[in-house]
């Protein structure tokens, strides 16, 4: 587990080593390219496009803190092509990330999302390079935004707003977006689109509006899940008034898309969770989550019984 309160001098000693070549890398992802309808495509371009995202994702650098090897944060990310024309690509992206519960082998989900508006090109020859503050290409860029915003889930998971500055690195890049992308409502990044895209996450999580929702980031992991190892009951609790806030943002914030993130991730967890315990406290919880997850009502019905 990381240690968020180590001090001045061990940061700075850390950071050094870490450009010096030590293992810092932040991620370590299962990443798998397929296209099940393109059947007359080479496989090789695929595999190539494949191993270089691993290449991008895994190894490159892209914090100033040190992480060891079992911090690093795992997950699936899972590119669907659907269509290609000469070296423009199409498709669905699929990525979750998950986080360890402290005291525990149970690890939870921070982020379980599907980006139906991916559109990018790729040539096998080029590699994929990312830089901040600077356009390359829609492939690296939306990979890059991704990752930052992962980071800031994370962080917000341990410290109270911690993941700011991760988050602020995901909006530059829709900064530095050419205005075609942003322009186009099929892009994903586009603000007239219909609400759930790219720019709408970004937007969302850093809307004044959403403070309650990243404060409930933090107490749900940290004050929630990470506690019930020693203190089931109390661990609950905190869980509960968690989703309260989350409640309030979706009051305050009608429609807000990290609302609907937050129900993906953590359905199946909260109905584990809350499907033994008290009635008043199920029929809260039960209340709470088919108002901000209507749409999924029969998810949480092991609460009900």
């Amino acid at each position: 587990m990381r240690d968020w309160q180590r001090n001045h001098m061990a940061f700075v000693l850390l950071s050094i080593l870490g450009y010096l070549g030590l293992p810092a890398q932040e991620f370590n992802m299962q990443i798998d390219v397929n296209a099940p309808t393109l059947q007359t495509a080479d496989p090789a371009l695929f595999e190539e496009l494949e191993g270089k995202l691993i290449e991008l994702i895994n190894t490159r650098r892209w914090t100033n803190e040190s992480y060891e090897e079992h911090e690093r944060i795992k997950g699936n990310i899972n590119l669907t092509v659907s269509e290609l024309s000469s070296t423009t690509f199409s498709g669905e992206l699929s990525i979750q990330a998950i986080r360890p519960v402290f005291g525990s082998n149970y690890e939870t989900t921070l982020l379980n999302h599907l980006d139906k508006e991916f559109i990018f090109q790729f040539e096998q020859t080029t590699p994929l390079i990312y830089s901040e503050n600077i356009f390359t290409d829609n492939l690296t860029s939306v990979f890059a935004f991704y990752m930052f915003y992962i980071l800031g889930l994370d962080h917000d998971s341990f410290v109270l707003y911690g993941g700011d500055r991760y988050y602020q690195l995901a909006n530059e890049i829709v900064n530095t977006l050419p205005t075609a992308l942003l322009s186009d409502t099929k892009s994903g990044w586009s603000s007239k689109s219909n609400g759930r895209n790219r720019y709408f996450m970004i937007e969302n999580i850093l809307s004044p509006r959403s403070r309650p929702y990243r404060k409930a980031l933090y107490e749900y992991h940290r004050k929630g899940i990470d506690v019930m190892h020693r203190d089931v009951e109390g661990g609950k609790n905190v869980l509960v008034s968690a989703l309260k806030d989350v409640q309030t943002v979706n009051k305050d914030y009608p429609n807000s898309m990290i609302v609907q993130m937050f129900a993906n991730a953590k359905a199946q967890e909260v109905a584990d969770i809350f499907a033994v315990g008290a009635r008043p406290q199920k029929n809260e919880v039960y209340q709470i989550m088919t108002s901000i997850d209507p749409a999924n009502r029969n998810k949480y019905i092991p609460i009900r019984r």
